[in-house]
Order: structure tokens, then C-alpha cells, then sequence
């Protein structure tokens, strides 16, 4: 059998499986790769895995196209999983998807391909690619609920120059239609969501496993205790659900949220109100700049970001410090937190990104600035 000119990331999901359509029904030579990149022990449950590879099986059979298989669960478990616990053990919230795309499925699964003869590979992310003078850019897809950049972010020239993503261009009802049309039993299956090596399970139960926490005092910012929490790796900021505190303290009986994490004396702080001061800032500072282009556009330059995932775009002015930069943003953002990524754009461009690190909200661990000491708008 003659070598593949792509080969497809199958996962076992609707949208991997329709961009290998897509692709063979544009008169490309394609073959499928199953990565496994995560095992589970009967501490964690049932491998989900044996379900995704059976149905990337039935794929490729439809397709009448080999299927590889490639386990990468050694390497995930040094470049990805590795540092998920040591970001949690010093109190921030990683973002391992991001991780896993720049070093597993766009680097190790393209090593592969391009030792099993094929000049490309593709994927089924919600992203487009496109060049111009002789630079690649990442573009957002044109599905804006299903865009995928930010995870994306932190690839670089020889990753997208060999990588195509064929559903870039559709909605996401276009392409379960167009499973459905071919007769893949994918055509109605789940998306995955959250992080991928917990699946549905409880997030506190699986990270208990790995990173054993002591309970300790909940907190307000000024001191006033309101109940216990059993581990402050275990919460992040702006988040309202599993404090057990209800309605306590406050007579307006607004919900409470976590406002800040103190690891070395093991305190939760809380707030009532998702829009109090405390999880408000207009300032960060990130580290472990990428940049899709190779550079930076400049060392001072305006843009939009987003601190989390679907976020609508924030106008802000950047300022870059060798692999490190601060961000001003025009307006207050809400919950920026340590651990999570920053990512840049120039309209529909993906510039880059970077980790934040620290933020001037009072818990943020950056001294608030005075906003008036340099405008954004500058």
C-alpha cells in the first residue's frame, strides 16, 4: 500500500471523522492515526479509550482507509500531566489542552506522520490556516462558537505548514449532517468536554488521587471565617459551586465565589457577588510567550485577548519583555486567573499567547496600578 498524503488525527469523534471525509472526498490520499494518550487503572474507571478506538475503526472501514494507532501515554504523562500537577500544587489552574496540542498532537503525532510517508497531517479542530507572504497564520473558524485558536495558540511556522484543518469553514450543524449523511454512527455522539484525561468523572475525587490536600479555613477578604474547604487545590478563581456555604453571612444572601488561594497557609478566600471588586483587574502580567509569526508584532502594540476559552474579545494594549509581557486592558476583567493562558488576536488572526502569571486584582499577587500612570489607549 503506497504511503498517505495526510494522515488524520482520529479521536473516535464526529468532527475528526468528517474532516477525513472531507479530505478523501477531495481526491486526497489519506490514512487515519488513533493516539491513545492516557491510561487508565482501576483506580479511575473504565478506559474510555476502547470505545473512541472502535469507533475510529469503523471509520476507516467506511472510508475503506488504514487505520495507525500510536500510543503516546509516556510522553503525555511527562509533557502534559506532569506539569498539570505541579501548576495545581502551587495553586494555579493549567490548561492542558493547550499543552497536549503543542507538544503531542502537533508535534510528536506529525513526527509520525512524516515517518509513515505523508507530508501532512489533519485534525478535526474548528480552525483555519492560511499563508501570506511566506508566513502561515491561524485564523479563527468561521463556527465562532466552536473556534478552537486559543487552545491552538502556541504553534509555530513548521507545525501549521504542515497541518490542515478541514472543517474551518463549517458549522458545527454542517458537519454532523454531513456525518449523518455518510452513515457514520459518530454523527450524534457526544462532544468531549472539560479536560480530557477525567472525562465525566468528579474533577476534586481525580485530582485527590494525585495531589492529597488538607482542609483548612474559608475565609472573606477581611479576615471573617465562614466555613472549611478541603483543599484549596481543588478550587479555582470566580468559581461559585462546591463551597458549601450557601446563603451564609451577608444579608442579601448573594452566592459566594473564590476570590483567592493562599497554599501556604492553605486558605480559601470567598466574596459574595459574581461581579464584587475582588476578582476584578485590568492589569497582568504573562510569561511563556509563543507567537504564531515567530515574533511579536511589536514591542508595544494594541489587540484584542481572551484570558479564558469563548470569552468575547477584550481590547488591551500589550507590552512585551523578552518571553514575558503585561497586558492593560480597557475594560475590567472578571476571574483572571494564574495558570490559564492569554491569547492574542489581530482581528480574525491568532497572534500568540503567553501563561498568566499574576493580575492587579487585590488576591492576583501584582500591585495594583494606578490606571491613569500609562493609558491603554497610548
Amino acid at each position: 500500500m503506497s504511503a498517505a498524503d495526510v494522515i488524520v488525527g482520529l479521536s473516535g469523534g464526529v468532527d475528526s471523522s468528517v474532516a477525513a471525509l472531507l479530505l478523501q472526498r477531495s481526491g486526497t490520499t489519506i490514512a487515519g492515526l488513533f493516539m491513545q494518550n492516557w491510561e487508565e487503572d482501576e483506580r479511575n474507571g473504565p478506559c474510555r479509550a476502547d470505545a473512541d478506538r472502535k469507533d475510529a475503526v469503523a471509520i476507516c472501514a467506511r472510508l475503506g482507509i488504514a487505520l495507525h494507532a500510536r500510543n503516546f501515554a509516556s510522553e503525555y504523562w511527562d509533557q502534559v500531566f506532569a506539569r498539570f500537577l505541579d501548576e495545581y500544587r502551587r495553586g494555579r489552574t493549567p490548561n492542558p489542552d493547550v499543552l497536549c496540542n503543542r507538544e503531542i498532537k502537533f508535534s510528536l503525532f506529525l513526527d509520525h506522520a512524516h515517518a509513515l510517508g505523508a507530508a501532512k497531517i489533519a485534525t478535526g479542530h474548528y480552525a483555519r490556516v492560511d499563508e501570506v507572504d511566506g508566513r502561515f497564520r491561524l485564523r479563527r473558524a468561521l463556527d465562532a462558537g466552536k473556534d478552537q485558536t486559543y487552545f491552538l495558540h502556541a504553534l509555530g511556522q513548521g507545525a501549521l505548514a504542515s497541518t490542515l484543518f478541514p472543517l474551518g469553514e463549517l458549522q458545527k450543524s454542517q458537519v454532523r449532517r454531513l456525518a449523518q449523511e455518510a452513515g457514520f454512527a459518530t454523527h450524534d455522539k457526544k462532544d468531549s468536554t472539560g479536560i480530557c484525561f477525567i472525562g465525566e468523572r468528579d474533577f476534586r475525587q481525580f485530582l485527590s488521587g494525585y495531589l492529597p490536600a488538607q482542609p483548612g479555613p474559608m475565609r472573606t477578604p477581611d479576615g471573617v471565617a465562614v466555613g472549611e474547604h478541603p483543599g484549596v487545590f481543588y478550587f479555582t478563581l470566580g468559581q461559585r459551586s462546591g463551597l458549601g456555604i450557601g446563603g451564609r453571612r451577608g444579608s442579601e444572601g448573594e452566592p459566594w465565589y473564590v476570590v483567592g488561594k493562599d497554599v501556604a497557609d492553605n486558605v480559601l478566600y470567598v466574596a459574595q457577588g459574581n461581579a464584587n471588586d475582588w476578582l476584578q483587574s485590568h492589569v497582568l502580567d504573562a510569561g511563556e510567550l509563543t507567537w504564531i509569526a515567530g515574533a511579536a508584532p511589536a514591542a508595544r502594540f494594541r489587540c484584542t485577548a481572551m484570558t479564558r476559552y469563548r470569552q468575547p474579545d477584550q481590547a488591551c494594549l500589550v507590552e512585551i519583555d523578552g518571553d514575558r509581557c503585561r497586558v492593560r486592558f480597557d475594560e475590567a476583567q472578571r476571574a483572571v486567573t494564574p495558570g490559564q493562558s492569554v491569547v492574542f488576536y489581530d482581528g480574525d488572526v491568532c497572534l500568540g499567547g503567553g501563561v498568566i502569571e499574576r493580575s492587579d486584582a487585590p488576591f492576583g499577587g501584582l500591585q495594583p496600578l494606578p490606571r491613569a500612570a500609562e493609558p491603554a489607549h497610548a
